[in-house]
């Protein structure tokens, strides 16, 4: 992807170490260059994007690279595929040259990049799923009453800002419950909490905070 390459190595604090033409090339070069994001097309040859984020994040050596999804419709039918294989997010493939070099920092520095509208199909889909489809509970009772309060809002898609301000504490405090939620249900991200808090009920499904 030539396009978003040009437009990122014009920032100077972001730096491309690479570019793929397909799935198979993008494993190559993230396993050699160990890059904190990847710009990840779900349409490519020899090997799907999906199965090229599963294995990245499945990766243990790649524990740290956050993989975005660059998709052409806002309601993309690979939302909970790709989320689920690992993904930290999705951006519009015409999304804003200002816009993109800040999903990539955002993404770089752990924030989960879930558009409203991406968080909104994610719930719908929960609420349409079989109670039989859904995962087993992880043993959520070891979460504190804020640190439930906060997962809550995490699924709705609120940043930390809005969560600090919600429920009027800092967004240092804010920060450091996150990072215990990570901790504690073993999480890669936090887009990994959002699946997780519909998906064990630690949140209603469809009621947002």
């Amino acid at each position: 992807m030539p396009f978003f390459a040009t437009i990122l190595e014009s920032a100077d604090d972001i730096e491309v170490v690479g570019e793929a033409e397909n799935g198979a090339e993008s494993l190559a070069i993230a396993a050699t260059t160990h890059p904190d994001v990847v710009l990840m097309d779900i349409r490519m040859p020899i090997m799907d994007g999906l199965e090229a984020t599963r294995r990245i994040s499945s990766d243990p050596g790649l524990s740290r690279t956050r993989i975005v999804i660059l998709t052409t419709f806002h309601l993309d039918d690979y939302v909970h595929e790709a989320l689920r294989a690992g993904a930290s997010g999705f951006l519009l493939k015409d999304t804003l040259p200002a816009d993109l070099m800040q999903a990539v920092r955002i993404v770089a520095g752990g924030e989960a990049l879930l558009a409203p509208n991406i968080t909104r199909r994610l719930i719908e889909e929960f609420v349409t799923l079989p109670e039989a489809l859904l995962a087993k509970p992880q043993p959520l009772a070891q979460l504190t009453d804020r640190e439930n309060e906060v997962l809550a809002h995490i699924a709705a898609g609120s940043s930390n800002a809005e969560i600090a301000e919600r429920l009027f504490i800092s967004q240092a405090t804010i920060k450091t419950h996150v990072s215990r939620l990570l901790t504690k249900l073993d999480a890669r991200d936090r887009a990994q909490l959002v699946m997780i808090a519909y998906e064990t009920g630690a949140v209603q499904r469809g009621i947002a905070p």
